[in-house]
């Protein structure tokens, strides 16, 4: 082989390396509107918030149905505003300060907003977090994507949706994401209810906007389900009929119950310390 000819085959071989490290390279922090900015009172993020951290809270951005539950007529899910932002970025914030109180982990003061469309970025973040999930609509390449991340242990937290419409939203693409696992309700001695905290008493964490009866359509009994690996090991933690950011960020409130409020943070806790030894 001729020695430009070499030079030119090397060169490309770094380019397509380069640019392969670059698609999988983990994504900068960024910040986006939630959809429930109109109420004030978002957190504003600390100098070096972004610094690294032994733990970071991630909120999974999806697109929506067009229609049901929060549909996604009103604005571009790429650019935040709508379903995956509920909560966002107060819950994932206050949950963050909670987390550093309360166990001995170096917690980043800011979320992680992670799209599956940039591949292999999920992996960076183990433990991740998805609101108002009877709305969420994963294309195959992103439910390939969230399947491929639970399956090498990473976690994610389903919470606030309620009742028999969003449970079936939720479980359209569930079922894409694993057509092969069904989802299991988890028994009062689960691990993942007794470490740190032991969680017997475990009422519905309601959602702030619907006090006092603090739930949506008929979603007034809790469920604590879970999709599990071929281990036992819960992948995916699904709070229906419950609002567990609500409890986090709503814990100083006067107005939102407290023991509601002490609950979602010790379960919280119980979450992460879980995904992070399991």
């Amino acid at each position: 082989m001729r020695p430009l000819l070499r030079f030119g085959v090397a060169l490309l071989t770094t380019f397509l390396l380069l640019a392969v490290a670059a698609v999988q390279a983990q994504q900068p922090w960024r910040e986006y509107p939630s959809m429930e900015d109109y109420y004030g009172g978002r957190t504003a993020a600390p100098p070096a918030a972004s610094l690294p951290a032994e733990f970071v809270v991630g909120r999974l951005m999806y697109p929506q149905y067009a229609r049901g539950p929060f549909g996604s007529g009103r604005g571009d899910w790429r650019r935040g505003g709508t379903a995956w932002s509920v909560d966002y970025p107060e819950g994932d914030r206050t949950f963050a300060r909670l987390l550093g109180r309360l166990t001995t982990l170096n917690v980043r003061a800011v979320e992680q907003p992670v799209n599956l469309d940039d591949a292999g970025d999920a992996g960076h973040w183990p433990f991740l977090i998805a609101g108002i999930v009877g709305a969420w609509n994963l294309t195959d390449y992103q439910a390939l994507q969230l399947r491929e991340y639970l399956l090498k242990g990473g976690f994610l937290l389903c919470d606030s949706f309620y009742g028999t419409d969003e449970w079936q939203g939720f479980q359209q693409t569930l079922q894409r994401v694993f057509p092969d696992r069904s989802v299991v309700e988890l028994p009062d001695d689960h691990p993942i209810f007794h470490h740190p905290f032991d969680l017997d008493d475990k009422r519905q964490i309601p959602t702030w906007q619907y006090l006092p009866r603090g739930y949506r359509g008929d979603g007034e009994t809790p469920h604590w389900r879970a999709v599990l690996d071929d281990a036992g090991r819960v992948m995916v933690m699904i709070a229906f009929n419950n609002d567990i950011a609500d409890g986090w960020q709503r814990a100083d409130d006067p107005g939102y119950p407290q023991f509601e409020a002490n609950l979602s943070i010790r379960l919280g806790v119980n979450f992460a310390v879980y995904a992070l030894t399991h």
